[in-house]
């Protein structure tokens, strides 16, 4: 069916597209109308809708865009009507155009061939299961030749051979109508050695076969590096060197080619390998790149180029927090966009990376706490945050989700005091990406008294000016704030961190929706060529920091999928994925099931109190009903899934029951199997950011007082100017927004003629008014488009 085609699908479960024309048709007040359709589920005791049921379905009419057949179609979904019962029905009343919307196409192929890398003298084995109304028949092709002996649903070649490389299709006949598969591509690789894999199937394995060589080349000479992985599907490959990915098309192959090499290009080579969620790397090898110098009529010798020993990390961490969902105050949107978007370009870059969404004040303070730990002498520290926040005396706050209105210092996280904890690591790089509002808090006349070191290492990246606001824009998608629309372009650049955000500043003010309101303020005290794409050389750690380095890495392990078998003889596969460090998304699908049963369907309940979960958001068919949006693509398709967030207030082990509903055909009722799965603590949840007060080493260098339900006024303290870091503005700083009655500092951002529609992002939030919806957003990368449908549309949004 252009939806399924498994009868047994339950009609909730239709994919809207279906649904909707579906609904289009049964709508139509005719004689085969809905109306009927009703009549006759009236009369099958399995799924009988009653008089008032119907009188709500046609109340719907009444409705703009209300859909009498979509409520018919939810309550028999409600009471197990699968899709062929809905076609019994259909056919019975002789709809020809809603049995068009929903029946099986000629030919349905339900296993494509997969494409393969394969070792020379293997057996490959290329499948493509296809079913139609009458019998079926294969042909293979190899690009467009016809592959002799070849017409059954499995191609196999044994042994395989190099020849045998290439792009594979299958051509499905069905009577006078054919389909062709996918294409699969087949790599075979000329190894000498088996590396004990044997002859069978490569189903779930990625295995290095060839290895990358070392070598020494001259200036102008050709560099040709090789490796290779068997697995199936097809690995994909990305050659780095000293740590960085390098961006040109001969880096995303197996063979990497720089056919006139300089003495750039001299350094430590590696190649990342992938196969869905497996990766794996190549041994680093080093290549050396020497320059010709003449001494003397016809004499030359071979010198190598001896430059400084380059700025290198011991390691690389970073911690990102995204608050969106404010409790009382305004709600964003972007942070999410920005965090997911970041964390996948510092991961490109070797970084650790702890990404998480809504965190309460003690859970930032106790996250803050484990990125502490991480970091020892050399290590390159990164802390990002986007959401609410303000400015007082040169220091910067950070707001929690839980934070009162109006809010204190004393209920809010310093960054300056985090940085101070930092230096006292000796770390080699300290980073601090500021995505949200520096306007003054009337309500916080707190000078916290943090004597910072003086070090040459420090680079702070204020996404706005001192007292302006920081934005993100209004559209009907997802899409990032200003600061990150501009930064993640420009975050794998292999140049010194201070020179990547001038020219991201620089950008910036390009963007016609914000000049004037916002542009990128840069303060630094780096006197080194200090990259975030520096390579990571590590060095004597201590026992102690090896050890937390473990504990981090265990917190952020994904559970392994799991099959569970049930009496019936049905068989669920439970997969699992991390959408951000403290958000975990939870499928379920059906392996098999018995012949008999033309209705199964698993679904996941009886969560942990802790989690809140919303059940309506629970077990939907697809990954965005549940709000799984950044990681949609990536999931497995034709399944339930469930949405996980704030695993950070896990307080056991999490345990959840796996209910498989069925039906056979001998009965008409519903039968439950029901299994308990444990996962222990997933991800983030190891870490118990829940408690309330633990070191809490970040607050020990604010002398304030500190309740995380009661903020009294600090005490006033003697004011110490900070006096390390000298301001740094790529942008000039531009006219401020006029005060905002009701804003906190007394001074947001006024509506003008041109910004009619605008209330802060990441700025001060108002102390007098309820929090606002999250604003959807979606992206482009045409700034030029975007311009002139910002300019009317953009958001304040006060941090």
């Amino acid at each position: 069916m252009s939806d399924s085609s498994d009868r047994s699908l339950n009609l909730n479960f239709l994919k809207e597209p279906v649904l909707r024309k579906l609904c289009e048709a049964l709508d139509k007040t005719n004689s085969k109308g809905w109306r009927k359709l009703g009549e006759m589920v009236g009369n099958d005791r399995r799924f009988r809708v009653s008089s008032d049921e119907m009188e709500m379905c046609s109340l719907k009419v009444l409705e703009l865009e209300g859909s009498p057949s979509r409520v018919l179609l939810r309550l028999m979904g409600d009471r197990g009507c699968t899709l062929g019962h809905l076609v019994d029905l259909l056919q019975t009343m002789g709809h020809t155009d809603a049995l068009q919307c929903v029946k099986p196409p000629g030919i349905q192929i339900l296993i494509q061939p997969q494409s393969v890398a394969i070792i020379v003298g293997h057996n490959l084995r290329l499948s493509c299961y296809a079913v139609g109304k009458a019998g079926v028949q294969f042909q293979w092709f190899k690009t467009k030749e016809e592959v002799h002996n070849s017409s059954s649903p499995d191609l196999v070649i044994s042994p395989v051979q190099l020849t045998d490389a290439g792009f594979y299709i299958c051509r499905v006949n069905c009577g006078d109508s054919f389909e062709f598969s996918q294409w699969a591509q087949v790599d075979v690789l000329n190894v000498a050695t088996s590396y004990g894999l044997g002859s069978h199937s490569l189903e779930g394995r990625l295995k290095v076969v060839i290895q990358p060589q070392g070598q020494r080349l001259l200036v102008g000479d050709t560099l040709q590096l090789e490796c290779g992985a068997v697995g199936r599907p097809i690995p994909r490959y990305q050659w780095h060197r000293n740590g960085v990915p390098l961006h040109f098309p001969e880096a995303s192959k197996r063979r990497l080619t720089i056919p006139y090499l300089l003495l750039e290009h001299h350094g430590k080579y590696r190649c990342e390998i992938c196969i869905n969620n497996e990766r794996t790397w190549t041994n680093e090898v080093d290549i050396l790149v020497d320059d010709v110098f003449a001494f003397g009529a016809g004499v030359s010798e071979l010198i190598l180029n001896s430059n400084q020993e380059p700025p290198y990390a011991t390691d690389k961490v970073a911690l990102l927090i995204g608050n969106l969902s404010y409790r009382n105050h305004p709600q964003l949107k972007a942070p999410m966009v920005d965090v997911y978007d970041l964390t996948n370009l510092l991961r490109q870059l070797n970084f650790k990376v702890v990404s998480l969404l809504d965190l309460t004040e003690s859970e930032m303070r106790n996250a803050v706490d484990e990125f502490l730990l991480l970091l020892h002498k050399g290590v390159y520290g990164l802390l990002y945050y986007a959401g609410h926040g303000y400015e007082n005396y040169g220091n910067s706050f950070m707001v929690p989700v839980d934070a009162p209105n109006p809010y204190h210092s004393a209920n809010c996280l310093c960054v300056q005091s985090i940085l101070k904890l930092m230096q006292e690591k000796e770390t080699g790089l300290n980073v601090f990406l500021l995505d949200m509002c520096r306007k003054r808090n009337i309500h916080d006349d707190t000078t916290p008294n943090i004597l910072l070191r003086v070090t040459a290492n420090i680079v702070f990246g204020y996404a706005t000016c001192q007292d302006a606001e920081a934005f993100e824009l209004s559209s009907s998608g997802f899409t990032n704030g200003v600061f990150v629309k501009f930064l993640k372009k420009r975050l794998l650049e292999d140049e010194k961190i201070t020179v990547l955000l001038d020219r991201v500043a620089e950008d910036m003010g390009q963007f016609d929706a914000t000049k004037g309101k916002q542009a990128l303020e840069i303060r630094s005290s780096l006197s080194e060529r200090r990259a975030l794409t520096d390579p990571v050389l590590p060095g004597d750690s201590s026992d102690m920091a090896l050890a937390h380095n473990r504990q981090w890495a265990k917190a952020h392990e994904l559970p392994e999928s799991m099959s569970l078998d049930f009496d019936c003889g049905a068989q669920i596969k439970l997969g699992f994925a991390a959408e951000f460090s403290n958000v975990l998304v939870i499928y379920t699908h059906i392996v098999k099931k018995p012949e008999d049963m033309f209705f199964c369907q698993a679904h996941v309940t009886n969560f942990s109190p802790d989690l809140d979960i919303d059940p309506k958001e629970m077990n939907r068919e697809t990954p965005e009903e549940t709000g799984i949006y950044l990681l949609s693509s990536s999931l497995p398709q034709h399944c339930l899934y469930t949405r996980l967030s704030s695993l950070q207030k896990l307080r056991d082990q999490l345990g959840f029951t796996v209910c498989l509903q069925g039906s056979f055909k001998a009965m008409d009722e519903l039968v439950d199997w029901t299994t308990d799965v444990n996962i222990g603590k997933p991800l983030i949840a190891r870490l118990d950011l829940y408690r309330t007060m633990r070191r809490n080493s970040c607050l020990q260098t604010c002398p304030m007082p500190h309740s995380p339900c009661h903020s009294p006024r600090a005490e006033h303290l003697h004011h110490h100017p900070q006096g390390l870091l000298s301001p740094h503005c790529s942008s000039p700083y531009l006219d401020v927004c006029e005060p905002l009655q009701g804003a906190v500092g007394g001074s947001g951002c006024v509506s003008s003629t041109l910004y009619d529609n605008c209330f802060s992002r990441y700025g001060c939030t108002s102390s007098d008014s309820p929090g606002r919806a999250s604003i959807p957003i979606e992206t482009t990368d045409d700034i030029n488009e975007l311009q002139t449908v910002f300019i009317n549309s953009l958001q304040f949004h006060h941090q």
